[in-house]
């Protein structure tokens, strides 16, 4: 055994090994390296054949997570033939002459993946939630009470809509677009010296705009303004004294009774009684002392003098030559009465001695009239659809223009600034007017037609502060809609959807201050409204 070992190990020591670079492969160096370059190259054409086999999308996130796969070597020649074509349509180089704005777009859609079908889809994902309106917490923001529930998108929206209308616009911070004021030095020391007087007060920082917003009206129900005398007949007049905190109610059953405003309780002042006289229209005058109440067919109305508790009638004006006094109107200075006769006749007395002054006279017949707010002129609304200014000193007719589109006019109404002229006609149209084109126009094109009425407006009313103009019929029931100014939009909120409250409405009227707002109907009652923007009565 250990002979044939020792055979083994001679044989292997008479083994010579070749030399590196010195045997037959010793001028294969150079063939080598040729060797593994072309096997580089062969995987590499493989793995472009491959990717060019793939899909868009695994294409798109292997280029996410490896980057792009580019050629480290800069010959132009490695990429010829087939495997050329296919590198161009990786790199997007096919289409030549393509602008450099091309190029980037086609990075930038290569660089997002396609989208895909889901593989299933929830239903429950697909409905929309129900939010519960009914919440003491939300139950303010419901219009109606068809609104139980909302959808989140809704309630946003509802959301934005409260708070647009409580700040009365979008705030400047809230706006993207404003621009940031570059502030000095000094608005910076009186910056910090204000907001040092802040950390040194308690209180209410926060305050109401005093412009009324447009969008949903504040406005809470109060008790009926004659709750301790609810009439039994349709009432026909309600108004608000000029000063005091005191409201009329007038109507078809021969009274005229006089309540305190407190919005609780309105406790009964007076009432007069009239014999075989039911109350067509009752007005104060312009002090707040008397009241002036005529009738439906009859010559002959009553002054109510509060002052010393006496009823005067007055039956006969010399002069006047009328079967029939109905409508009226005084003055805002307390100085004329305005009566509407008949034939087209409007004669002006002193509210003084009631005595005739003079009389004005229009084509066809009038039928409603109203003071400027200064008392120098008269604005007279015709059947025709024409409307009539006087000047009060001189009677005579200063310019006469036709309503549009109205066919037969039923009411007119001033704002209290002198400013709009508003006009109803029997198609439920309101066209109102700026007072200046009124003057000067033969036909001014109104400034807005409120079209919410379909059937005669028959009173209108500005507010004393000139936001609203409260427009109605007393064709039909709940009709009546309140009308932001300067905007012309209607309050939505207003009248209460499906809740049947005001029936007909044949008088309405604005406390001094906004405050209260009022309607008569043919119920016997005085709704009365608290507004809550306004803090006065």
């Amino acid at each position: 055994m250990e002979a044939r070992a020792e055979g083994r190990r001679g044989a292997s020591r008479g083994r010579k090994r070749p030399r590196v670079g010195k045997g037959p492969l010793a001028g294969g160096g150079e063939r080598g390296g040729h060797m593994a370059a072309a096997a580089e190259e062969i995987c590499r054409a493989q793995h472009l054949a491959l990717v060019a086999d793939k899909p868009a999308a695994e294409r798109g996130l292997e280029e996410l997570l490896f980057g792009d796969v580019q050629e480290e070597d800069d010959d132009p020649q490695r990429l010829q033939g087939p495997l050329a074509k296919v590198g161009d349509v990786l790199s997007g180089n096919l289409l030549e002459g393509e602008s450099d704005d091309s190029e980037v777009e086609n990075e930038t859609e290569d660089n997002f993946l396609p989208s895909e079908k889901p593989a299933w889809v929830d239903e429950d994902d697909e409905a929309e939630e129900k939010i519960d309106m009914a919440h003491r917490y939300r139950k303010n923001m419901m219009k109606s009470d068809a609104e139980k529930k909302l959808t989140k998108e809704k309630l946003q929206r509802r959301l934005q809509e409260q708070f647009q209308s409580a700040m009365g616009a979008t705030p400047s911070w809230a706006q993207r677009d404003r621009k940031k004021k570059v502030r000095k030095a000094s608005d910076e020391d009186d910056s910090e010296d204000e907001g040092d007087e802040l950390m040194h007060k308690t209180g209410n920082f926060v305050t109401v705009s005093d412009s009324l917003p447009r969008g949903f009206l504040q406005m809470k129900n109060c008790k009926f303004a004659n709750s301790e005398r609810l009439s039994d007949a349709k009432l026909t007049t309600v108004q608000f004294h000029p000063s005091a905190q005191v409201i009329m109610t007038a109507g078809l059953d021969r009274s005229v009774s006089l309540f305190q405003v407190d919005g609780i309780a309105n406790p009964k002042i007076q009432s007069i009684h009239l014999e075989s006289f039911p109350v067509y229209k009752a007005r104060f005058s312009a002090d707040g002392e008397q009241v002036i109440a005529t009738s439906i067919h009859n010559k002959r109305f009553y002054i109510y003098d509060m002052m010393a508790g006496k009823i005067i009638p007055i039956t006969h004006i010399r002069g006047l030559e009328e079967k029939f006094i109905k409508n009226f109107e005084v003055s805002p200075d307390g100085r004329f009465l305005l009566l509407n006769g008949t034939s087209g006749y409007l004669h002006l007395l002193t509210m003084k001695t009631k005595e005739l002054i003079g009389s004005m006279k229009i084509n066809g017949k009038s039928l409603e009239s109203s003071f400027s707010p200064d008392s120098s002129k008269i604005y007279t609304h015709s059947v025709q659809g024409e409307v009539f200014v006087w000047d009060v000193k001189s009677r005579r007719c200063l310019n006469r223009f036709s309503d549009e589109g109205c066919m037969c006019g039923t009411s007119i109404a001033v704002s209290k600034n002198n400013q709009y002229v508003a006009c109803g006609s029997s198609s439920g149209v309101v066209n109102v007017y700026a007072q200046d084109d009124c003057l000067r126009e033969t036909s001014p094109k109104p400034l807005k037609a409120i079209m919410n009425l379909v059937t005669p407006a028959t009173s209108l009313s500005f507010s004393p502060t000139t936001e609203i103009l409260a427009i109605a019929s007393n064709k039909v029931d709940e009709a009546v809609k309140l009308v932001h100014i300067p905007s012309f939009t209607v309050f939505p909120n207003f009248p209460v959807f499906k809740r049947k409250l005001i029936y007909l409405a044949n008088s309405m009227d604005f406390s001094p201050r906004s405050g209260y707002f009022s309607i008569a109907n043919n119920k016997g009652k005085a709704l009365l409204y608290r507004l809550k923007h306004y803090s006065d009565f």
